[in-house]
């Protein structure tokens, strides 16, 4: 009974090695190289059970297929108009194709390496074409980061994908920095831009002015001969009707009436400080003495 027992148990650990020795697992977001002597015999994406020959003969290399995200380091570069700028990105990034990312470079940690040397030099291409406003602007139609990052996405893919089997499907820039020399220009710069808006405002501003103005000042004119115009028509009017008075009293009586305008006249033109020298006899003086014209 123990000698059947020994040989079922070095059966069933015949059978698990065997298992282990023949076949290996690809999981779920990854795919498997499996190599020969060195060189590929199979590219496995399917998730699932796959069979091998044992090692030496044939060795699994697995490889995670999902999207990676990789920060480079910080690198200056040079604008357009000779201005040097820090500029670090962000990358999204995946293994498109095995066979050349495992011939090429072979593990992740080379290719986040070679990756960083690409991105730095599509940085310094693309920026070469762009001047400082393009990143750093108080216009907003002239910042074109968009633009830039689509640039360096598009000179950086086809080296990763041709050279590394790698397909770069985002590019960001994350964050801008300047050189010590440099932050007095730019500064200078954005100074400039906003005296230009200032001054601006300013001309538009006196412009809208001048307008309000001159229609204020003929509304004004307007005005004032309107209210010229009508009261001329209205002492017209009262003295229509004060003659139409003075005729109506005349009629009446014209010796009261010619009584009444003597002593208007004299009350219009003596007050407490006139000194007249004239004739008692003399017009409108002579209704004192009582005398008859």
């Amino acid at each position: 009974m123990k000698h059947h027992l020994k040989w079922v148990f070095a059966a069933l650990l015949v059978l698990i090695l065997g298992c282990f020795g023949f076949t290996f697992v690809v999981r779920e977001g990854s795919c498997a190289i499996v190599s020969r002597f060195g060189r590929i015999r199979e590219i496995r994406r399917e998730t699932g059970l796959g069979f091998r020959l044992p090692w030496p003969i044939e060795n699994i290399i697995n490889f995670d297929t999902r999207s990676q995200y990789l920060d480079s380091g910080y690198t200056e570069t040079l604008t357009q108009d000779k201005k040097n700028v820090i500029l670090q990105t962000g990358m999204v990034w995946n293994i498109e194709n095995p066979a050349i990312f495992y011939t090429s470079i072979g593990n992740m940690d080379t290719a986040k390496q070679y990756l960083n040397d690409l991105l730095a030099n599509a940085k310094n291409g693309v920026m070469g074409s762009y001047d400082l406003s393009a990143l750093v602007s108080v216009k907003s139609e002239n910042v074109k980061i968009d633009e830039i990052e689509a640039a360096i996405l598009a000179m950086a893919s086809p080296g990763a994908l041709g050279n590394y089997g790698i397909h770069i499907e985002l590019v960001q820039l994350k964050r801008l920095a300047l050189p010590a020399s440099n932050v007095e220009s730019v500064f200078e710069q954005m100074r400039a831009d906003r005296q230009k808006f200032v001054t601006q405002l300013l001309s538009e501003g006196e412009r809208d002015a001048a307008i309000i103005r001159s229609k204020a000042e003929a509304d004004a004119a307007r005005i004032v001969a309107d209210g010229r115009t009508q009261a001329a028509a209205i002492e017209a009017e009262t003295e229509k009707q004060v003659a139409a008075i003075y005729a109506d009293t005349y009629k009446k009586d014209p010796a009261l009436f010619t009584f009444l305008k003597r002593l208007t006249a004299l009350e219009e033109a003596v007050n407490d400080k006139t000194v007249m020298i004239m004739s008692s006899e003399e017009s409108p003086f002579s209704v004192l003495t009582g005398e008859k014209e």
